[in-house]
């Protein structure tokens, strides 16, 4: 990806007290669900550390635990396809879509796709790529990478929304109703479902000795 001059871009964020202190206000109230939720959960502490044990492990013995994915995954009917670098990755999404005649994919938010850069990738090779992420569709409409891994546009006010859905998708520019703003993307989105041959999804997990996937969801 593109280098990104971290500093500069922060202290212009800061210039701007409104983003910065809606910035502020929204991290603030994503940490306090989260803190809500934990002190439901006598055995949060313990889970974390769990899981950050389960972590460790995986990592420290990646290459078995995708080696007996594959295998488990092939016996499922899977085709599973590796990839060295970005460019790999890229070239082996292209092959598949070019291969049935797709030009035009749906996808939900990944993080793989957007370090690999797939989307501008495929798109300078004619297929339409479009996001089903209201987050990722606002930053895809205003030609921005995500500014954060689960809220991609946490960064921007309603007011900047209504700007960039008036500019791509023609809603009215004064109307700053969440409501309307998420259901006009929505309306104008979800004919893709219908015109796109192929959808594109992460996987949040890989679970190796089945050979299966999680996908979770918050719609």
């Amino acid at each position: 990806m593109k280098r990104i001059d971290h500093a500069e871009a922060s202290s212009r964020f800061i210039q701007a007290k409104d983003h910065a202190d809606f910035h502020d206000q929204r991290l603030w109230d994503l940490r306090g669900k989260r803190d809500s939720e934990s002190r439901k959960l006598p055995e949060w502490e313990t889970l974390r550390v769990l899981a950050s044990q389960i972590k460790e492990h995986t990592l420290s013995h990646l290459c078995d635990y995708l080696e007996q994915f594959e295998r488990n995954a092939k016996a499922n009917g899977i085709v599973v396809h590796w990839a060295r670098d970005a460019a790999e990755h890229n070239e082996v999404v292209l092959g598949i879509l070019k291969a049935h005649g797709v030009d035009t994919l749906v996808k939900s938010k990944s993080m793989l796709t957007d370090e690999c850069e797939m989307r501008p990738y495929l798109v300078r090779r004619g297929i339409e790529v479009v996001e089903t992420d209201l987050g990722e569709r606002i930053q895809q409409l205003d030609d921005e990478p995500p500014s954060h891994i689960v809220v991609p546009a946490v960064h921007k006010l309603r007011s900047d929304v209504a700007k960039v859905f008036a500019r791509t998708i023609g809603t009215d520019p004064a109307n700053r109703d969440v409501p309307y703003l998420a259901e006009s993307q929505r309306q104008h989105t979800r004919p893709y479902y219908l015109k796109a041959q192929a959808a594109m999804t992460g996987a949040n997990f890989a679970i190796a000795e089945s050979g299966s996937f999680v996908v979770c969801t918050n719609e």
